[in-house]
């Protein structure tokens, strides 16, 4: 409390010395306005700084001129209070806006643009100050005059007349309203009313839950913006992209976003979206478990809208604190911030908001007992003709909860099967295969929660399926091996059959909150092994990673993080598996970025596990289904690219990469092989190469691995023209070239990936081969040494040469450097390669 107390104490002593600089500041800026007396400049240049987003200035010019103005010229004072009026407007501060506009308005300027303008802000002001029926009442007026004159002004008062259905939930007719007023902008040329109607249609589609469209509107409004300097504009699409990302799923891309808007808007004084961005950026901490980081920014969001008197972002930022006291435990707080954002939604007569708090109600009660009002309000909510779909599932899932606590099974399954039908079809109106990677983020709860609720029934086999359908939707999808549905069946997988046709043993994991799964699948039987939470598993699996990475052998040290590992992950499985036997790992989470070969299995002697059996990787039972049986035959073309010339400072030359590349050669014949390198070794070359035609695919390279977008991830090569970025070969554009490769060898650098998709897996080149069509990837996981590969590679591809399968070439040219007498034994050389299988 004290240093609550001294912060208020510096802050008004802060304040006090702005308040010095700004009337310092409004001093001069009037004495410059009585020098120029140019009052059409001066406008100009006020209403540029606007444009340019600097509000806080602008506001203090436009205040300044139209109080120098008033008694001396009416028409220029007026034109200024009434750009004040829509600075202020943007600011949100709109209680501020109706004592600019409020005297006397002159009868000669009256069905002026000028008097439209004022009407259509007093309107403006009316909406944000939830006084809807006066600002409809002004706003349809404004309309029909203006139409009546034909007026400029005319898509902009549409773009204040928009707002009045998007704040009553009826976002069909504000899109209408929107795309008027975007059409007319851009009939006028009116860039600015371009891009301002461009971010309305964005957050309409937001609210729509259509986030494609909402990315798109988003980037045309930013881009539209950027042409004449909008920062505001900017921003604010900044801002909406973020909240995109974030409701696909991609809470760590969005957070990036949400930070850069909320800087930009403090920066520029737009108050009115930093509460929103302070708000957003604690969704994102909420979501990774960062409840006090969460906390903070929804109370810092509540202490600026009501400083600004903004009763959406009041609401906005009760809702907030309602959901984050809720996860702390601090129950009767979530309840008074739950039950006072009801009745100013209520108040408002905006249905949809009202829903989101009574969820966070409802969610009280569970941790109360009160089950019956529970289900009341789960049940309202979820059967709302104008619930949200993501708000949908989230209340069918803690119904689903309620009936499972009550003993209700039969109810519980059914309202567990519907919520993730709400999911499905909701993940099936995305378009984009970049906004569909991260949207099972958004379930993962609700399939552990099924899951578990499977096998507390003993359906273990039900359980697994029910796993696989959450496993490569997109890669599958995006293959033709599973069509995109907006109703959700069971995957119809039978996994014995798929490990007969694998031909060895699978291993599927499942990391969950509480208790993680292994299932052992043989043709024989399908066993289940309850291992520990995916938070044990998760700090394992990181220690051995930098562990491996490090200068220190794990064998020789007995690493106790990899002897656990194989103890938790592989030995409640090892009857399941026979030596030297084909074992294929499923994986999940964390454990994407595991090369289970490392593992040290600790009888007879301690050694690594890859000693004992051929270890293989697949996305999903699905994609494994489909996989075909390896050739074994040299037939087949090679593509060769590598070595190339070094296109900055950043990607110095590889040493060792024309050795890597000889020694790939020599293995094809000169008929049989197509290379590319040095200045030929471009992105091009292999896009216009025809790629389907060949059997392998190798890559001798840098490598980038995108953590926030992965299919920017790139393959390193020469520069192919002037532009910046024409050395790389991006991951996007991959996935564009269908493959038939056997196999497709990515010595690189992360080709793996960097980061793990819920559901997916890795996402980076790999993934992108895979997507294209390849049958088989090697990738790394983590940085390749350019003095060890071209050994491996050579001894890779003699090993095709003579039939073997490529995870079975794989595995004998890691055990040759295993085996060796140097430095090279150490997993760091051998292991960062990873074979996955795809279709």
């Amino acid at each position: 409390m004290y240093q609550r107390r001294q912060w208020q104490g510096e802050r008004h002593w802060r304040w006090r010395a702005r308040l010095g600089r700004s009337f310092l500041a409004l001093l001069l800026v009037f004495l410059a306005c009585a020098r120029s007396r140019n009052p059409q400049a001066q406008l100009e240049q006020t209403q540029q700084v606007f444009v340019r987003g600097d509000l806080t200035r602008a506001h203090n010019q436009a205040d300044s001129a139209w109080r120098y103005y008033a008694g001396r010229d009416t028409l220029w004072a007026w034109k200024f209070r009434v750009l004040d009026a829509k600075i202020l407007a943007w600011r949100g501060m709109y209680g501020e806006v109706l004592p600019v506009l409020g005297s006397e308005f002159p009868a000669s300027l009256k069905n002026s643009d000028l008097d439209f303008r004022r009407r259509e802000l007093i309107g403006v002001a009316y909406v944000g100050m939830h006084r809807f029926a006066e600002a409809e009442r002004i706003l349809v007026d404004v309309e029909r005059d203006c139409r009546t004159s034909g007026s400029e002004v005319t898509g902009e008062v549409l773009t204040a007349l928009g707002s009045l259905p998007l704040e009553r939930g009826e976002y069909q007719r504000a899109q209408e309203i929107f795309e008027e007023s975007l059409r007319l902008a851009r009939q006028r040329s009116n860039h600015f009313s371009e891009a301002v109607a461009l971010l309305k249609l964005s957050n309409t589609a937001l609210l729509q839950e259509h986030f494609d469209e909402a990315i798109e509107r988003s980037k045309s409004a930013y881009d539209a913006a950027e042409t004449i300097g909008a920062k505001l504009i900017m921003e604010g699409a900044s801002g909406n992209r973020g909240w995109a990302y974030y409701k696909t799923g991609d809470s760590e891309r969005a957070l990036d976003l949400f930070l850069e808007a909320n800087r930009r808007a403090k920066e520029l004084g737009d108050w009115f979206d930093e509460v929103k961005w302070l708000t957003n950026a604690g969704y994102a901490y909420l979501d990774a478990g960062k409840f006090d980081a969460a906390e903070d920014y929804y109370r810092q969001s509540l202490d600026l809208a009501h400083k600004i008197d903004s009763k959406e972002d009041i609401l906005n930022a009760l809702v907030a604190l309602a959901f984050v006291t809720v996860q702390t435990g601090q129950l009767d707080l979530a309840k008074q911030y739950s039950e006072q954002a009801i009745a100013l939604a209520h108040a408002d007569g905006n249905r949809v908001d009202e829903l989101y708090p009574m969820l966070a109600k409802g969610q009280v009660a569970v941790r109360v007992g009160d089950f019956t009002p529970a289900e009341q309000v789960f049940r309202e909510i979820s059967t709302d003709p104008k619930v949200d779909p993501s708000l949908q599932w989230e209340a069918q899932h803690e119904l689903a909860g309620v009936y499972e606590r009550e003993r209700r099974f039969d109810d519980a399954e059914n309202i567990y099967r519907a919520a993730l039908t709400s999911f499905e079809s909701a993940r099936s109106s995305l378009q984009h295969e970049e906004f569909q990677l991260p949207f099972m983020a958004n379930a993962t709860q609700l399939y552990d929660d099924y899951i578990h609720f499977l096998l507390e029934r003993g359906r273990t086999v039900e359980a697994l399926q029910t796993a696989e359908y959450s496993r490569a939707q997109t890669l599958a999808e995006g293959l033709g091996i599973l069509q995109k549905s907006s109703s959700r069946t069971t995957a119809a997988v039978n996994p014995q059959h798929i490990a007969q046709h694998a031909g060895g043993t699978i291993l599927f994991y499942w990391l969950g909150s509480k208790q993680s799964c292994l299932w052992a699948v043989t043709q024989d039987q399908v066993r289940l092994f309850p291992l520990p939470p995916a938070s044990e598993i998760d700090a394992a699996v990181q220690s051995y990673r930098k562990a491996l990475q490090g200068p220190r052998d794990v064998l020789q040290t007995a690493n106790s993080d990899g002897t656990k590992l194989f103890d938790i992950l592989v030995a409640p499985a090892k009857q399941a598996i026979a030596r030297n036997s084909r074992v294929v790992i499923v994986p999940d989470g964390s454990l994407n970025g595991l090369n289970f070969e490392t593992l040290l299995v600790s009888e007879p002697k301690l050694h690594y596990w890859i000693e004992d059996v051929t270890v293989i990787n697949a996305s999903s039972l699905r994609l494994l289904a489909a996989s075909h049986a390896a050739t074994r035959t040299t037939a087949g073309k090679l593509l060769l690219i590598g070595d190339a010339v070094a296109p900055n400072p950043e990607y110095g030359a590889l040493s060792q990469a024309a050795l890597e590349m000889s020694n790939i050669e020599k293995h094809f014949t000169p008929a049989g092989q197509q290379v590319f390198t040095r200045a030929q070794a471009t992105a091009p070359a292999y896009l216009d190469s025809s790629p389907e035609q060949f059997a392998y695919i190798h890559f001798v390279a840098h490598g980038t691995a995108s953590r926030l977008s992965p299919l920017d991830s790139a393959v390193i090569l020469s520069k192919a023209s002037s532009e910046e970025d024409s050395f790389k070969l991006y991951a996007r554009d991959i996935i564009q070239h269908p493959l038939h490769a056997e196999l497709v060898t990515i010595s690189t650098c992360y080709g793996a990936g960097a980061r793990a998709y819920t559901g997916e897996g890795l996402v980076g080149l790999s993934w992108a081969f895979l997507r294209a069509g390849a049958h088989n990837v090697i990738g790394a996981l983590w940085e390749v040494s350019d003095a060890s590969t071209p050994r491996l590679m050579d001894q890779l591809y003699d090993e095709l040469k003579k039939g073997q399968s490529p995870e079975a070439a794989l595995r004998t040219a890691k055990l040759s450097l295993l085996h060796s007498d140097g430095v090279f034994r150490k997993p760091f050389y051998w292991a960062p390669f990873q074979l996955y299988t795809g279709s």
